[in-house]
């Protein structure tokens, strides 16, 4: 059986014309809620740390503070409503962008509206993301299934009785749909996931992105400004571990993963790194209810290399709306809002229930 196709609009304002218009309008000057999070700090099997950032319907985020320092704090359940609701909670866990974070646009849209419907949200950070550099030589990558995995792990273990949901946006969308692909039987772990514009052929889109005129001098200069100097302060505190010449001279993502991504990650070279941690050839293994919606106007990833119905499972939903851009789904009169995507996937959950 094939997967259903949804081709239904995001209906964008008429002055916003393209996908490049649409998606710089979202990120920058769209209204976006404020969201008052409070972080949690894990530490990693391996040495480094983690942060979580959590949102709970009708607690304040200073009790919420104090009770996650709490040295042995292992759930958050006593902090839930008593009675039969607690054990039917519905919580959800939404994983960010390339140098995204629990502020990016996507990521408050999405708490504040599912806060407001009674969801438990938490936004998990990869590392050196959170605002505090990471401890290891090693940072995060697209494909980065055992980090997904444990920290999928972390979460649930607060809230073991919940209903818990992902929602995976660019990068940590395709880590997401990469984790439900690799290890299919998650019918226990998460009852529905979102996987919102993801580069699902990294290498289709990472070539588009470093070689395109806009795409490389827009949005590749704008993510190298954030990622080179935190690596170039890791050749500082690991001399030798990777070529820091050619990080500091990389132009493109292609250059940038080849010169430190790829071989601080265990990948032979860029090329080996964008097709091993893609998650489209994992698509028909997917098990657990999965929305997958790209726009086709997306500038970060080819409308030609979206997935077709017959490359995914019968488990998944393809919406690709025409417009949208590459998270930004903006609609509504005036100045707009980014309403649309927190109330297409809730939606998508809600017809799982």
């Amino acid at each position: 059986m094939s997967a259903r196709f949804d081709a239904s609009p995001c209906p964008t304002p008429w002055w916003l014309p393209d996908g490049h218009t649409q998606t710089i309008y979202a990120a920058r000057w769209a209204p976006c809620p404020q969201v008052t999070y409070s972080r949690e700090r894990l530490n990693t099997p391996d040495g480094d740390f983690l942060d979580i950032d959590w949102v709970l319907p009708g607690m304040e985020p200073g009790r919420l503070n104090a009770v996650l320092a709490e040295p042995e704090r292992s759930n958050l359940d006593s902090l839930l409503p008593p009675g039969p609701q607690r054990y039917s909670r519905r919580a959800v866990m939404v994983f960010h962008g390339l140098e995204g974070c629990s502020s990016s646009h996507y990521a408050r849209a999405l708490s504040h509206h599912f806060r407001a419907r009674g969801w438990v949200v938490a936004v998990p950070h990869f590392r050196g993301c959170s605002g505090t550099p990471n401890r290891l030589l090693r940072a995060y990558h697209s494909g980065d299934v055992e980090e997904v995995r444990w920290l999928i792990e972390q979460v649930r273990a607060r809230l073991p009785q919940a209903a818990w949901h992902a929602i995976g946006v660019s990068l940590g969308g395709n880590a997401l749909a990469r984790y439900l692909g690799n290890d299919p039987d998650h019918s226990q772990v998460l009852r529905a996931a979102a996987v919102v514009s993801a580069p699902l052929d990294l290498l289709t889109c990472g070539n588009h992105l470093s070689q395109g005129l806009l795409q490389r001098e827009l949005y590749t200069r704008h993510f190298l400004s954030s990622l080179k100097p935190k690596v170039l302060r890791k050749a500082q505190k690991f001399p030798g571990a990777f070529d820091a010449w050619r990080v500091s001279h990389s132009r493109t993502l292609r250059a940038f993963d080849d010169a430190y991504t790829a071989p601080v990650h265990g990948f032979r070279d860029v090329d080996d790194y964008w097709t091993q941690a893609s998650a489209k050839p994992v698509l028909r293994a997917i098990e657990t209810p999965t929305l997958l919606l790209n726009a086709r106007n997306d500038p970060f990833v080819p409308s030609h290399c979206l997935p077709h119905p017959r490359e995914v499972s019968r488990r998944v939903l393809l919406h690709q709306p025409a417009t949208g851009g590459h998270v930004g789904f903006v609609t509504g009169r005036g100045r707009g809002h980014l309403h649309w995507l927190p109330r297409r996937i809730e939606r998508f959950f809600g017809a799982r229930e």
